[in-house]
């Protein structure tokens, strides 16, 4: 007798819906199966950055304006964003899923991702651990919050599979019934295609999914004009493959041995500030996401005080700390983490003399698998990402130290840039 090995997924992608008229419905029971929205600010003007799935019945999306939501439904509910709120019931729901599973990354306020490893993979256990979740989160975090699960090969698919079945889904798409369980979407429910990509494909004759998966990987590549095109073709198949020349970089970072003139608190701030800066650059050039930043700190102290001792003969005392991050790749917020983890460094008289600092940015995440997040104040991809890309454009034409942050004034000489012998900077 053959057995049939259980098809096995390796990612779990947990999306809350509604997220924000849920956690206002939890708040407010008088709110409850209503339709209501969520808005910035109380005017008509603004636009609903959250509605109830009540509120979603009579057409009410998110983006739709005020004025037009109270005329599909004059008996709308409005309310303002109360954002600290949000921001605690995240924690909270990342402590819940966190006591069923790890989580790998947090993608945005209201979504994560997890690998599985081991017994969570075949389809069955995987499929008890999603409504595991889910009944983990009503029961610690609250009553009315619903999540859509997806679990897949890849963390790509398990994304996608995520937004197949909304409300309160739970959707699996295990190796064997792929490709062909994707034809029912269209090009646009794919993560990384919006409006400009949906009218490049559509000016090459590519409308339907059929059309997508018709394509070989070099034609993939052709279509989309860049590598992700290719690595695209590879997760619709399901892979989770590790292809070098497909594979995008685990982390980006840059470090330095301050000058003499530098080993001040202030000074090795400003060069953690360069360093951060040049990171930032490269991460964006990369179209690459970060959710994780890390600063290392290494202290010149007496010997007998020391951890070891640096290549250049320096007794030293190492520090590190790491902060984790909702998604971003823009200087702004990266600066704000690296300041929370500066705050964090240690302080007395034995680390008063600092002579290497280092910043990491890790757990990186490519545009295909980034989600922009519906929470204006702690995701300000918008108006930040514009200013970044407008100081890109600058430092490239006229020179990377055209335009920068004033936290980094008294490096701006240090930290140069050097080619390493394994890499040739693409950006530097």
């Amino acid at each position: 007798m053959t057995l049939i090995a259980e098809p096995r997924l390796r990612w779990l992608f947990l999306d809350l819906n509604s997220y924000f008229a849920s956690v206002e419905q939890e708040m407010c029971p008088e709110l409850r199966g209503i339709p209501m929205a969520v808005v910035p600010v109380v005017a008509d003007t603004t636009v609903c950055i959250a509605a109830s799935y009540e509120a979603k019945a009579f057409g009410i999306r998110t983006g739709t304006q005020v004025g037009e939501a109270k005329r599909l439904c004059p008996g709308l509910k409005i309310v303002e964003a109360r954002h600290e709120i949000y921001v605690d019931y995240h924690h909270r729901v990342v402590e819940a899923v966190e006591s069923c599973v790890p989580v790998t990354a947090v993608a945005s306020i209201d979504e994560m991702a997890c690998r599985l490893i081991g017994r969570e993979q075949p389809l069955l256990a995987a499929l008890d651990l999603g409504r595991r979740i889910k009944a983990t989160i009503r029961e610690k975090v609250g009553s009315t919050l619903r999540c859509s699960i997806g679990l897949a090969p890849n963390r790509y698919l398990a994304k996608v599979a995520s937004d197949m079945e909304k409300p309160d889904g739970l959707t699996a798409l295990p190796q064997d019934l792929l490709p062909h369980a994707l034809l029912g979407l269209t090009p646009r429910d794919l993560p990384g295609v919006g409006a400009r990509m949906e009218k490049r494909l559509n000016a090459q004759g590519i409308h339907t999914m059929a059309d997508v998966l018709a394509l070989n990987r070099e034609q993939m590549g052709e279509k989309w004009g860049s590598v992700g095109g290719e690595r695209l073709w590879h997760w619709l198949r399901g892979e989770d493959f590790n292809d070098e020349e497909l594979e995008h970089p685990k982390s980006i970072g840059h470090s330095h041995v301050l000058g003499p003139e530098l080993r001040t608190i202030e000074g090795a701030y400003a060069v953690a500030n360069k360093l951060l800066h040049k990171a930032a650059m490269r991460l964006r050039t990369a179209r690459m996401w970060t959710a994780y930043i890390t600063l290392t700190i290494r202290f010149a102290v007496e010997k007998h005080n020391s951890s070891g001792q640096h290549s250049s003969g320096i007794p030293k005392q190492d520090w590190n700390e790491s902060a984790r991050l909702v998604e971003c790749q823009d200087t702004q917020t990266l600066i704000e983490g690296l300041q929370k983890l500066w705050n964090a460094r240690p302080k007395g008289a034995r680390y008063e003399k600092p002579f290497f600092v280092g910043v990491t940015l890790t757990e990186l995440v490519p545009d295909e698998l980034h989600t922009l997040s519906l929470f204006p104040e702690m995701n300000r991809d918008g108006s930040r990402g514009r200013v970044a890309m407008t100081m890109d454009a600058l430092n490239q034409k006229y020179g990377t130290e055209t335009l920068y942050f004033g936290s980094m004034q008294l490096a701006r000489a240090a930290a140069p840039t050097r080619i390493a012998f394994t890499a040739i900077p693409d950006l530097f």
